[in-house]
């Protein structure tokens, strides 16, 4: 429920504001003298009784704020948690004992992690798919309770039909999750093409500055959103009102953070095309995320993490700076993923300095 400080106008402004407007100026007080121009951070366990809060498991007038940006954005409501991976549990909870959750088998290791972990007590069963196959998907549908999307998928960056996908599971009486986490709300709309709940890892490009763990669900159903918001409340995976705030004023930025790493990305993906040492450029022709596979091999990406100086070896993605990663470094990543493929999350800083550092290190790889 949105608290007594919120400008009454927002929505209508938002019906027919551009993203760009819609990620600066949601969430904000109203605009009356002596008003904040940010929502402030409220550190508060308890409230006094007879209102909407009650409780600060239960809501946050900081939560609250990036709750209505994120909502705004992605067109339904939003609830805010503690990590990606807690929005991704909460989700993953709702499934009744012994369905059937498809999925694509290059996701989120997280994601792929709790649905094996699930299914291995007996919890789930899960069919992993290729998920540019849409025929083979859509006849998975069939039996499924949930099918979870990923497009692109983390890190193959592979592209999924969403709008085919679940028009089909909405056939078979599936729910539809779609991580939301690499386009982000600018780039795509999962809702808008049919899926019942988004999720995002808040801590990555929303936020943006790789200083907040946060995750996220909306969902356009106000009776699915109540369940989520239940679950939420009776698991205790709630953010923390910084992290809430934090959250909120990366979000302020994201379409200036997307075009301009977009704008880099999609330069330096011509680029490596062209260098003698990358077999492989994966590239959808959106976003920031970019994945190269080295001709020389595993070793040879190892090599080339450890030794660039712009661009930062470190997991996760979607900061202000670049950083790149060989995936299958992680024990848990799917064996189908190229073992010499390396992530890069193109930041904003200028292209032609990161292409440099990229060049010289790719220079100094061996050949064979």
């Amino acid at each position: 429920m949105t608290d007594a400080t919120t400008d009454d106008r927002t929505d209508d402004r938002n019906e027919a504001w551009k993203p760009a407007t819609v990620a600066v100026t949601a969430g904000r007080p109203p605009h009356e003298p002596d008003q904040p121009l940010n929502r402030p951070v409220t550190l508060a366990s308890t409230y006094v009784a007879g209102g909407d809060l009650e409780y600060g498991r239960y809501a946050n007038p900081t939560w609250s704020a990036f709750e209505e940006a994120l909502g705004a954005l992605e067109g339904g409501r939003a609830l805010a948690f503690s990590s990606g991976m807690a929005a991704v549990t909460t989700v993953l909870d709702l499934v009744g004992h012994d369905a059937l959750v498809v999925a694509p088998r290059h996701s989120y290791t997280g994601t792929l992690l709790q649905l094996g972990d699930l299914e291995g007590r007996g919890r789930l069963r899960t069919d992993l798919v290729d998920i540019t196959d849409t025929d083979a998907v859509v006849a998975a549908c069939a039996d499924a309770a949930l099918v979870w999307l990923e497009s692109p998928t983390n890190p193959a960056l592979e592209l999924a039909d969403i709008e085919r996908i679940a028009e089909a599971a909405h056939e078979a009486g599936a729910h539809v999750v779609v991580d939301n986490t690499f386009a982000t709300p600018l780039l795509q709309q999962p809702l808008a093409l049919g899926a019942d709940i988004v999720v995002h890892s808040v801590t990555k490009f929303l936020a943006g500055h790789s200083d907040v763990l946060m995750g996220a669900i909306v969902t356009a159903d106000d009776q699915l959103h109540g369940v989520l918001k239940a679950r939420r409340d009776l698991l205790g995976a709630t953010p923390g009102t910084l992290e809430a705030f934090l959250a909120l004023r990366g979000l302020r930025t994201l379409h200036l953070r997307v075009e301009r790493s977009q704008a880099n990305a999609t330069e330096l993906a011509t680029r490596l095309r062209d260098h003698a040492a990358i077999e492989e450029v994966r590239y959808p022709g959106f976003g920031g995320i970019v994945s190269i596979v080295l001709a020389p091999g595993a070793m040879a990406a190892d090599l080339f993490v450890r030794s660039t100086r712009l661009w930062v070896h470190a997991t996760s993605l979607g900061g202000v700076e670049s950083t790149l990663e060989r995936r299958r470094r992680w024990k848990a990543e799917p064996a189908t993923i190229p073992d010499a493929l390396v992530r890069l999350s193109v930041g904003v800083e200028d292209v032609d300095d990161l292409w440099e550092d990229l060049r010289t290190a790719l220079d100094a790889l061996p050949t064979a």
